[in-house]
């Protein structure tokens, strides 16, 4: 949970000289709430999700793509503002390529930071990992938050243009 509580005080301490926009603080407080409750059941045990797996045919709890389709989703648009607003990528398209990008390297050092924590938790790692035996689990991580960010750039971009117009 805390990259959540960084968040939260990276937000409250920027949020006179740089204030976002509410689609992006709504993103931001629901991102918060799945790493709460990610943080709170562990990944691999969400109740929902554990009563989700027979219905939808799935052999593992898959709360944690959630949380990673979430990860390259919000941290999209949370870019997107930035790199719009202080006019830092002006092309779309090199814009949206640069997003993505960021997107994985967050997904990826994500990776290797619970590849720490699992080393040094020693006989812990499992339960933290929260692989539940999938041995692509990391891969399929990273690739739900390419998803995630592709479908923010793809679906909400026009909405959010809509909400950086009315800022200004």
């Amino acid at each position: 949970m805390a990259p959540a509580v960084i968040g939260l005080f990276v937000l409250a301490y920027t949020y006179k000289s740089f204030r976002l926009t509410p689609l992006v603080y709504i993103l931001i407080l629901l991102h918060c709430i799945l790493l709460m409750v990610g943080g709170h059941y562990t990944y691999a045990e969400v109740p929902l999700f554990e009563y989700l797996k027979e219905p939808l045919g799935f052999t593992r709890n898959n709360f944690d793509k959630l949380g990673h389709f979430a990860q390259g989703f919000i941290p999209a648009l949370v870019a997107r503002e930035i790199l719009i607003r202080k006019k830092i990528i002006t092309g779309a398209g090199w814009r949206d390529f640069f997003i993505i990008c960021f997107c994985l390297a967050v997904s990826a050092f994500y990776e290797i930071v619970e590849w720490w924590v699992a080393l040094a938790s020693g006989e812990n790692a499992e339960a933290f990992l929260g692989t539940q035996g999938y041995v692509w689990d990391t891969q399929s991580d990273m690739w739900f938050a390419l998803i995630g960010a592709v479908v923010a750039l793809l679906v909400v971009s026009k909405f959010h243009d809509r909400q950086l117009r009315e800022m200004s």
